[in-house]
């Protein structure tokens, strides 16, 4: 993938609540953890910390709706204790994090998205 985690991250941050409202129609939320060569990892919290569909949204919800709004070739990861889960320690996240609702008053985010979509 050709994009920088970072702007990997911003975009998920961005669409985030748009890709939560299945979850969080279930009790759940999504915490947006970091960003690794194209691999957004995730802890899904709330009643769907934990359930045995937690796969299946992550890849069905969760993936298929990040691929659908920023590119198709995003992997999502759950962060749920397995060792194979597990975000590398070099993966990227924000020194400090942006509340959402200045997301989109970010100066230049909305250019970097719209290059991101063209992709």
């Amino acid at each position: 993938m050709i994009f920088l985690d970072e702007d990997i991250y911003e975009a998920v941050h961005y669409h985030l609540p748009k890709v939560k409202e299945y979850v969080l129609s279930h009790g759940g939320d999504i915490k947006l953890l970091c960003v690794k060569d194209g691999t957004v990892y995730i802890e899904l919290t709330g009643s769907c910390h934990g359930c045995s569909m937690s796969l299946m949204t992550t890849k069905m919800v969760v993936q298929k709706k990040l691929r659908e709004l920023i590119h198709p070739e995003l992997n999502v990861v759950n962060v749920d204790g397995m060792p194979e889960n597990v975000p590398p320690e070099d993966c990227y996240k924000p020194k400090a994090e942006v509340p959402q609702s200045e997301m989109g008053e970010k100066k230049g985010i909305g250019e970097k998205l719209k290059k991101l979509l063209k992709h």
